[in-house]
């Protein structure tokens, strides 16, 4: 089964940069998006072979998240059922016979931090969420998580510690995620691979230099961790500031 995931910054935007190029040939089994950016009916979007299931923010131009499937799920929920939370459109989950797959677009703590009390609180109840899917069965997560798990993760980790994506309170949520019964795919497989990022700034020419972070993940229950086949990092495609990542697992 191959699953990829892409922060696509604007899906109408991205339709001009290459996306149905990079949609056809890879040819996904399970295709999500986050940031689609857009309210349902401004776009018509024909992918031939493919159940499409969006949400949408409240807020025009805004988050949002869609998944695009070739085996229609057996129930499709939005969000994860606290209100506060899910007026931004970030979570879609599929549910099929073996497993559910998530897919996510978790919140930025901004600018000076603004916005990383609330983050906190969206870390809680969400890894609440996914631990209650999982005493059911196995779980795939995807998305932009908005945080460079270790120094590995990112270009200069000195001169970003206090900065939004790698704060200590940040990463220390991805870590009780991860050991509370979860694995990252593309560190299993890669443990100490290096120089390997999925987002990029658009200034000082970040992509050209390869200053990036990694923070677009597949995580899976650690019950099917032996399962993962292949974690890809598709850094040579562009038409957003995140390139797509993939992953490859026998389910």
């Amino acid at each position: 089964m191959k699953l990829i995931s892409w922060n696509v910054n604007g899906i109408r935007a991205c339709l001009n940069k290459g996306f149905m190029d990079f949609f056809e040939k890879e040819n996904a089994d399970i295709f999500c998006v986050q940031e689609t950016k857009m309210q349902e009916g401004q776009i018509e979007l024909i992918l031939e072979g493919y159940y499409q299931y969006w949400n949408s923010a409240q807020k025009k131009g805004y988050s949002g998240t869609a998944i695009f499937t070739k085996e229609k799920p057996i129930n499709v929920s939005y969000g994860i059922g606290i209100e506060e939370h899910d007026k931004e459109g970030r979570v879609i989950t599929l549910e099929y016979e073996k497993f559910y797959m998530v897919n996510v677009y978790t919140p930025n703590s901004k600018r000076e931090l603004e916005r990383l009390e609330y983050r906190m609180i969206w870390e809680d109840e969400f890894r609440k969420y996914l631990l209650k899917l999982n005493k059911i069965k196995p779980v795939i997560m995807c998305g932009d998580l908005n945080v460079a798990h270790k120094e590995i993760d990112l270009k200069n980790p000195k001169t970003n510690h206090r900065n939004a994506g790698f704060t200590d309170e940040e990463r220390n949520k991805m870590t009780k995620l991860l050991e509370s019964g979860f694995t990252d795919s593309f560190r299993y497989l890669y443990p100490n691979k290096e120089n390997i990022y999925s987002w990029w700034s658009y200034m000082f020419h970040a992509r050209e230099k390869n200053v990036g972070w990694r923070i677009d993940y597949f995580i899976v229950s650690k019950t099917v961790e032996k399962q993962i086949k292949e974690a890809n990092i598709y850094t040579e495609i562009l038409g957003s500031d995140h390139c797509p990542v993939g992953l490859e697992i026998d389910l």
